[in-house]
């Protein structure tokens, strides 16, 4: 029986999957494959690389000074030109080159250039081409039988595969590669099920984020995360149901980039995973 696990995006809530796989890794539940969006492709990488879902938690806080530096005032500036210039650059957001070196360097470390290097395990990350408005996935292996070959791509860093999938609308410009501009994958798929399955999964475990509630306490970056989550999650409903466990985790109001929250939002994974153990090990194990 093989496992699989897909992650969705969430910013920085997306540690919360490294507790996740923590739990499973405590319980001696081994993940066969696994694939990731956007701040789950930041895990998923990790983890299909070898680095232990403790130590990618340890990466997380120590990078995490490279998202603090992106404030909501750029944000709010850049969508304020956009709509009253119409010669804006696309540019003029964040283009996650930081990002695309720092992890490019981690990978180096494992002996990974490109995605096809990693032999660990199967790993799927999907990004969506803005220029033509499809989804493209980034994998170390083509499914067996696929008949759009054309969507996977194997020979791209695992850096910059990472910054595609995470490149988050009006925060990162599109990240270049080839013909394409890619954009955060969770614009498509949010939770990549259908991939991890048909990389040879026989069971898949869908981890999630609870979008939070809203009340007269909410600020602006409250209700643009929930817009974002009831976004993503209808998105993935059909995905999601495809899944064989769904774990939705919930992180107290976390914000898309609330870096002092990494703490927190780790434990909430590995908790959320405990407490739904005894469920998981009667599916998988059926």
């Amino acid at each position: 029986m093989k496992l699989g696990v897909a992650l969705s995006g969430g910013g920085i809530r997306g540690i919360a999957h490294a507790g996740a796989l923590k739990a499973l890794e405590d319980n001696n539940i081994k993940v066969d494959i696994i694939g990731g969006t956007s701040s789950g492709a930041i895990v998923a990488s990790l983890y299909a690389m070898g680095y232990s879902p403790y130590y990618i938690y340890i990466l997380f806080k120590r990078y995490a000074g490279e998202l603090s530096e992106i404030e909501s005032g750029p944000i709010i500036t850049g969508i304020g030109d956009f709509m009253f210039n119409k010669k804006v650059s696309i540019n003029g957001f964040k283009n996650g080159e930081n990002i695309e070196n720092a992890y490019q360097n981690l990978a180096l470390r494992k002996g990974v250039k490109k995605i096809s290097d990693i032999t660990k395990m199967p790993l799927v990350i999907p990004a969506v081409d803005v220029v033509d408005s499809k989804k493209y996935i980034f994998t170390n292996q083509i499914p067996i039988g696929t008949k759009k070959k054309s969507r996977y791509i194997t020979d791209i860093s695992i850096g910059k595969a990472v910054r595609a999938s995470s490149s988050f609308p009006c925060i990162f410009s599109p990240c270049d590669f080839k013909k394409h501009k890619f954009l955060d994958g969770g614009v498509l798929d949010n939770v990549p099920v259908e991939e991890v399955k048909k990389q040879g999964a026989d069971k898949v475990i869908a981890i999630n984020f609870k979008a939070d509630d809203i009340d007269d306490e909410s600020n602006m970056m409250d209700i643009a995360m929930r817009t974002i989550d009831i976004m993503g999650n209808k998105i993935s409903e059909e995905s999601l149901q495809k899944s064989d466990f769904i774990l939705t985790i919930q992180t107290d109001k976390t914000g898309l980039l609330e870096v002092d929250k990494l703490d927190d939002c780790y434990q909430y994974g590995y908790h959320a995973m405990m407490d739904n153990l005894e469920n998981i090990k009667e599916i998988i194990f059926e």
